[in-house]
């Protein structure tokens, strides 16, 4: 299949600018309707900050997909409708969610419905094709459901951090992108396209010091559309492998939330209740500064990313040396670790010695 370049690199740079000069408006925005992130206890957060600025990731994601549908057949469909309708409600979903802070369980009623109004548009998942899984086929709406919901949660546990999730989206989109384009999906190619663009012309007043929050609006809207955008573009020219390739390109939030669920429900809490024991939260309390903690999780984000493009070329010697340099950063991480541990340590008995001198 031939690309069109062109469409992708106006899809990118019109997603980034228009993302980059609303994100000043999604800010008054967010004042005006009062969705204002306040200090709390497993917030990291010292003052209250706006947090409707996913509003300027949706305004640059949609402005360019109804631009290019003037010149892209292919997204005028009824399975782009129902993408844009799902995309709609999620969207509504978290401003609501961002002023008056909607209960978890109506969210989640709410994200099945979205799922739903997406596989019956015609969005489904239809890998499940080998011999030992052939009893699998007629669930493939219940898995693509499952996959939207938690794809949507997933981006929005992740964000806890200035310029987290933002950053880890551009990341997971851009590899989609080069997934999808070697699927040779052209929609999947310009939604990836856009949604790296919108993520990243958020993302310079999101990075540490933040001066504004993406809030359920946007963290939950770019879980969307890279749930829709691996259904549409990854899992139609692979079969089991698609599945390994599209986690490892978005390892880092469902990992994450995998994690979560199983330390929730092996305390016996609500699955679905907050907590500080994520992996930014503890890479933070373990000594890690806010961007440091970032960096960390950027750079794991980008080798998972890599290894699923590597697998899905079949360059199976570069895999092997990614994963060799994933264990050596891994190690380099945990010396760093360490040193800072000990040069505390030292700190604290100096200072514990000029106060005994004191006396």
């Amino acid at each position: 299949m031939e690309h069109d370049w062109m469409l992708y690199l106006a899809a990118f740079f019109s997603s980034f600018a228009v993302s980059l000069l609303a994100t000043p408006f999604a800010k008054k925005v967010s004042y005006r309707l009062g969705a204002i992130d306040y200090p709390k206890s497993r917030g990291l957060n010292k003052e209250p900050m706006p947090r409707m600025g996913g509003l300027a990731m949706v305004l640059g994601f949609a402005f360019t997909l109804a631009l290019l549908a003037i010149f892209l057949p292919e997204l005028r469909t009824k399975q782009v409708l129902g993408f844009f309708a799902g995309g709609i409600v999620i969207v509504f979903l978290g401003m609501i969610d961002d002023v008056y802070e909607l209960s978890a369980k109506f969210k989640f009623c709410v994200q099945i419905f979205v799922a739903c109004i997406v596989v019956f548009s015609g969005t489904k998942i239809n890998v499940i094709m080998w011999p030992m899984w052939e009893y699998l086929r007629p669930f493939s709406s219940i898995i693509t459901i499952f996959w939207i919901i938690g794809l949507i949660n997933a981006v929005n546990l992740i964000d806890g951090v200035d310029g987290l999730a933002a950053g880890v989206t551009s990341i997971a989109s851009l590899c989609l992108m080069i997934l999808c384009i070697i699927s040779g999906t052209s929609i999947a190619v310009v939604f990836t396209a856009a949604l790296a663009g919108a993520s990243l012309g958020f993302l310079p007043r999101n990075f540490s010091p933040a001066e504004i929050y993406m809030g359920d609006t946007g963290s939950t809207f770019l879980g969307y559309v890279l749930a829709v955008s691996s259904c549409i573009g990854v899992y139609k020219s692979y079969a089991l492998l698609s599945i390994i390739i599209a986690v490892l390109a978005m390892a880092l939030p469902i990992l994450d939330t995998l994690f979560a669920m199983i330390r929730r429900a092996a305390s016996g809490k609500p699955i679905m209740q907050a907590d500080r024991g994520h992996l930014h939260h503890r890479l933070i309390d373990n000594g890690y500064s806010h961007k440091q903690t970032v960096i960390i999780l950027y750079t794991l984000s980008i080798l998972s990313g890599t290894i699923a493009i590597l697998i899905a070329i079949k360059d199976f010697r570069a895999t092997i040396v990614v994963l060799l340099s994933v264990l050596i950063i891994a190690m380099i991480f945990y010396v760093y670790k360490l040193r800072i541990e000990k040069a505390a340590e030292a700190e604290a008995e100096a200072n514990n010695n000029d106060d005994d001198d004191d006396f």
